[in-house]
């Protein structure tokens, strides 16, 4: 099974600010990340599931929490740990698990994802959320793709 992470990153690391982003939206970006993700199981933060709680990603959501709770949507999974997430993902039988977010959640999966697709928006923001810094050298860009206000780029970990 393959996990990959999924962000919106503008130039100096921000991903969010307040709870939402710090740049205003980009059409194309969001169309390009609901596509990709929407078959297939997400995880992401309890604060992250909250707020998308009207247009919920993926086929299911696995929503990584230290406290346990329940949730009134069919779809959703509470996850303690990464293990237990990537054990939920496994049992769905998915080929491929999306993770969303927030900042505590890439950096707990930073380790263990196979692939990053960033949306590389242009500029500098202020924000107090940032995407978990990573060694360039343990990755190789796959694909770099200029989409309208952003370029969509692939990172492929390399053989560890």
């Amino acid at each position: 099974m393959e996990l990959v992470s999924v962000a919106a990153v503008a130039e100096n690391g921000v991903i969010g600010r307040d709870g939402d982003l710090p740049w205003e939206s980009i059409p194309a970006d969001k169309r390009q990340y609901r596509r990709r993700v929407a078959d297939a199981p997400v995880v992401l933060g309890r604060r992250t599931f909250e707020s998308m709680r009207e247009d919920l990603p993926g086929s299911h959501q696995i929503v990584l929490s230290r406290t346990e709770r329940a949730f009134d949507v069919d779809t959703a999974f509470h996850a303690s740990s990464v293990d237990e997430a990537v054990a939920i993902a496994e049992s769905l039988g998915a080929d491929t698990v999306y993770v969303l977010g927030g900042a505590a959640i890439y950096e707990l999966f930073q380790p263990h994802v196979d692939r990053m697709a960033l949306s590389r928006i242009p500029g500098a923001y202020d924000g107090d959320v940032r995407y978990p810094e990573w060694e360039e050298s343990e990755w190789r860009l796959a694909l770099s793709e200029q989409w309208d206000g952003f370029t969509l780029e692939e990172w492929v970990r390399r053989i560890r």
